[in-house]
C-alpha cells in the first residue's frame, strides 16, 4: 500500500500527469471567473433596496454593503469548492493516468479492454458527484462532529473510505475486467480497498493536496490493481 501511494507520488512529474492536473486547475479556474463575472454582473444590474421618503439615502448604502458582503461570501465560496471542481474535471481524464502508469510499469500489458461509451460515462460521473459531494461536506461534517472526536473522524473516513476505494478501483478495473470478474476481484481484497479508498478520502480533504489527490488516487490504484490481479492469477 505504501509503495503504490509512494510510486504514485513519485509520478506527479510525469507529463501526462502534469498535464491532466493543469487542466483540472485551469478549468476550475475558468469556470470560477464565469462564476465571479455572473454575480458582479447581477450585483451591478440589481437594485434591492428602494426605501422612500426620509429612508432613501439608505438606498446607497445599504446597496453598497449588500454588494460587498455578497462578493466576499461568493470569494468564500469559491475558495472552499475549488478543489471539488478540479476534481471533478479531472475525473473526465483519469484514463490517461492509468495508462501513463502502465506504459512506464506494464509495458508488456496488452491492449486495456474496450469499454461501452455508456460504461466509461457511467463510472466518471458516479466519480464526478461522489468528488464534489465529499469536499462539499467536509466542512460541514467536522462542525457538527467537532465534539465529539475521534467518532467525527472514523465516522466521515469510513463512509467516504468505502465509497471513493469501490469508485477508483471500479475506474481501473473495469479498463482491464469485465464487471463480474471486477466484482470477484473486489470483493477478494475488500479490505485492502477500503484502505486505500480512506487514504485517498483523507488525501481529498486536505487544502493543496486535495488538487491533486485524485491523481494520485488513480495512479495507486493501478499499482494496487495489477498487484492484486497476479495474486489471484498465480494462487
Amino acid at each position: 500500500m505504501v509503495s503504490a501511494f509512494s510510486l504514485a507520488i513519485y509520478q506527479l512529474g510525469n507529463k501526462s500527469f502534469r498535464r491532466v492536473v493543469w487542466v483540472g486547475l485551469i478549468g476550475a479556474l475558468g469556470v470560477f471567473i464565469l462564476l465571479w463575472f455572473a454575480v458582479g454582473f447581477v450585483l451591478f444590474k440589481t437594485d434591492l433596496f428602494v426605501f422612500d421618503g426620509f429612508l432613501f439615502f439608505l438606498n446607497n448604502l445599504l446597496e453598497w454593503v449588500f454588494d460587498i458582503s455578497a462578493g466576499v461570501l461568493t470569494l468564500i465560496f469559491s475558495l472552499f469548492l475549488f478543489p471539488s471542481v478540479v476534481s471533478v474535471i479531472v475525473s473526465f481524464f483519469l484514463e490517461e493516468v492509468a495508462q501513463a502508469v502502465e506504459t512506464e510499469y506494464y509495458p508488456s500489458l496488452p491492449t486495456p479492454r474496450k469499454q461501452s461509451t455508456g460504461e466509461l460515462v457511467m463510472v466518471t460521473i458516479k466519480f464526478a458527484i461522489l468528488s464534489l459531494a465529499l469536499n462539499i461536506f467536509a466542512l460541514p461534517v467536522y462542525v457538527i462532529l467537532i465534539f465529539i472526536p475521534p467518532v467525527n473522524f472514523f465516522v466521515f473516513y469510513a463512509l467516504n473510505g468505502y465509497l471513493i476505494g469501490r469508485e477508483f478501483f471500479e475506474l481501473v478495473a473495469h479498463r482491464r475486467m469485465d464487471p463480474v470478474q471486477a466484482q470477484y476481484l473486489r470483493r477478494s481484497f475488500s479490505g485492502h480497498v477500503f484502505l486505500a479508498g480512506t487514504v485517498i478520502a483523507v488525501m481529498m480533504t486536505i487544502p493543496i493536496i486535495n488538487l491533486v489527490a485524485p491523481v494520485i488516487g488513480a495512479a495507486a490504484m493501478v499499482f494496487l490493481f495489477e498487484k492484486w490481479r497476479n495474486r489471484v492469477e498465480t494462487a
